[in-house]
């Protein structure tokens, strides 16, 4: 969108909670301006010979409450306005989950798609080059987004240690090879999927039989999917770059998986046994749940006024203009915010950081609680705050949220 900042929306939930806290104004100014932000240049030479060009950012929000924490992406549309407004996210989320992080992201402007995996391993090493000196374990710890995975952070890893030694604990989202964390990878998903599951309870929508709606069937979308069927809810409808697809009997999710992972092109188009439909057709939906997963701002007020669900979860980063939130909570829906919804991924991120540090690992089984019972005490506090002031989630959790960050800030002193 044209002329439209990342940046102001991630500002506007803030100050609606901040104002409804009665924030001084120069604290607020203190709480939302990045500590530092990093534009490089990443210049890299193609298959072809050819150099080419690409920007990288780094900004790092808020150390308050410890360590900076955000992933890196890889898109075309990464720029310095959305990835300051990410890291801002993830100051207010790792808050919420009362996780000892500040927030901090990272990104570099390409379409990893154009590039062969040889000029995606040099471009990531010509990144970790550029801005080593403002990562590390202690100072800024990255993790995988948008179009990069574990491979990206075992090649992160691999040329940081270059500089600094063995730290395998300057990334999380790595391979178990490489002291990666168990359930790392299922973890954003799987924490979506837990919030939807204890919003529908909440009112009084049984899972089993639950029909939902997912935009995005990357990491995030799928694993959710995985994780709600697994509990007998029903995904009527799928939607990601290439295709839009709905089947009212439910999809066979494993087998969506399947078909995803071996199509050259990571979409579900060409699924069998499914009717195309529009992606405003989805967002319209009679479903119980309706996750956005892919990208941010996708739900603007044109499409909230079409949303049926009961529930939205937001796997993505910032997929609900602040306009369009208001105007779903005038429709009774209830909004899980992203900085609570997908929280699940640096909730483990800090479990993984936590084993590297202590050189030892945990099991699956040990992560996965550990996680539902974290989520499950954020979840609480976020809904009890928000019945106890009559507020809607977003602004509950932000509300807690700066609460912590304005605490820290204050020990700390200026």
């Amino acid at each position: 969108m044209a002329g439209h900042s990342h940046f102001d929306d991630a500002l506007q939930y803030f100050t609606d909670a901040a104002r409804i806290m009665d924030v001084p104004r120069s604290i607020e100014k203190l709480l939302v301006t990045p500590v530092r932000q990093l534009k490089v240049e990443v210049a890299i030479e193609m298959d072809d010979g050819s150099v080419q060009v690409f920007d990288g950012y780094r900004v790092q929000h808020n150390s308050a409450r410890g360590p900076f924490k955000g992933g890196i992406r890889y898109h075309p549309a990464a720029d310095d306005d959305e990835i300051k407004a990410l890291a801002s996210l993830m100051t207010w989320k790792t808050a919420v989950v009362g996780i000892p992080f500040g927030g901090g992201k990272g990104g570099v402007a390409v379409d990893p798609s154009l590039l062969s995996s040889g000029e995606v391993q040099r471009l990531t090493r010509k990144f970790v080059d550029q801005i080593h000196i403002v990562i590390g374990p202690s100072v800024d710890i990255p993790a995988p987004d948008v179009n990069t995975n574990a491979q990206t952070m075992a090649w992160i890893a691999d040329q940081y240690s270059r500089y600094h030694g063995f730290e395998p604990g300057v990334v999380t989202g790595k391979p178990l090879e490489i002291q990666g964390s168990q359930g790392r990878e299922e973890a954003t998903g799987r924490g979506v999927a837990l919030c939807s599951r204890w919003a529908l309870e909440d009112l009084e929508t049984p899972l089993e039989g639950a029909t939902f709606a997912l935009q995005g069937f990357g990491n995030v979308g799928s694993w959710a999917a995985r994780v709600l069927a697994g509990w007998g809810a029903k995904l009527v409808a799928v939607g990601d770059h290439l295709a839009y697809l709905s089947n009212l009997e439910g999809f066979d999710v494993p087998a969506l998986v399947d078909h995803v992972s071996k199509n050259p092109k990571r979409s579900v188009q060409g699924f069998p046994g499914a009717d195309e439909i529009s992606e405003e057709e989805l967002f319209a939906l009679d479903v119980d749940l309706l996750i956005p997963a892919a990208l941010g701002g996708v739900i603007d007020v044109d499409v909230a006024k079409t949303v049926r669900a009961k529930v939205v979860a937001e796997g993505a980063n910032g997929p609900t203009l602040p306009e369009a939130h208001r105007q779903l909570i005038r429709q009774d829906v209830q909004v899980i915010p992203d900085i609570l919804a997908n929280a699940g991924g640096v909730t483990v991120s800090y479990f993984e950081w936590v084993q590297n540090i202590q050189r030892f690992s945990w099991e699956r089984s040990e992560v996965l609680t550990k996680l539902e019972k974290r989520m499950r005490k954020a979840y609480d506090e976020v809904t009890r705050l928000a019945a106890r002031r009559k507020l809607d989630l977003r602004t509950a959790a932000f509300i807690l949220a700066i609460r912590e960050v304005g605490k820290a800030t204050a020990m700390r002193g200026l």
